[in-house]
């Protein structure tokens, strides 16, 4: 298991049950969801892998370019704590796009040279259009969204209940 899903891994006995946490950084709820995924690692520890999605939403001018830079984050092996720096400060992003995204790279210790090329060549765009293609045909609409399984919630509208939602269909 990686660093881009969830930072930890299994022992060989332990089944990982996966859960997809469709993100949009710009998105204060998303920022608020964060307690979700803090959550799943107190209770499953390396049970549970959570994946980072993307889903970049039109309204929010930096939103894809805020997932490229998370991918570089990722890369370079500090992806969860970028991503969870960056929506501490959504509303910073807003007024600053790339500025903040090099500075929070430039804070926790990445090379943010080759972050701001790797935003420049658009190296990480295929990963991100794929995820938002993906999130359209399983019926994403807004974030932040999960996926358990084959089940998906939508916490975009309303995060009440979802994280017990989420312990029932991982088994909790």
């Amino acid at each position: 298991m990686t660093e881009s899903s969830s930072g930890a891994s299994a022992s060989p006995a332990q089944p990982v049950k996966t859960v997809e946490f469709w993100c949009e950084l710009q998105c204060p709820d998303c920022a608020t969801a964060l307690d979700d995924v803090r959550a799943l690692r107190a209770a499953y520890g390396d049970r549970v892998e959570i994946v980072l999605r993307h889903f970049p939403l039109e309204k929010h001018k930096f939103s894809f370019q805020a997932a490229e830079a998370a991918e570089e984050a990722f890369a370079q092996g500090k992806g969860w704590p970028f991503v969870e720096a960056v929506l501490a400060r959504t509303e910073e992003l807003d007024r600053n796009g790339l500025k903040l995204l090099l500075a929070v790279a430039t804070e926790l210790g990445l090379d943010a040279e080759e972050m701001d090329t790797a935003l420049i060549d658009g190296r990480h765009s295929f990963t991100v259009e794929a995820d938002h293609a993906e999130g359209k045909a399983i019926g994403v609409k807004g974030t932040p969204n999960w996926v358990v399984g084959r089940e998906r919630l939508d916490g975009s509208k309303s995060q009440d209940g979802l994280r017990d939602r989420l312990l029932a269909l991982l088994g909790e």
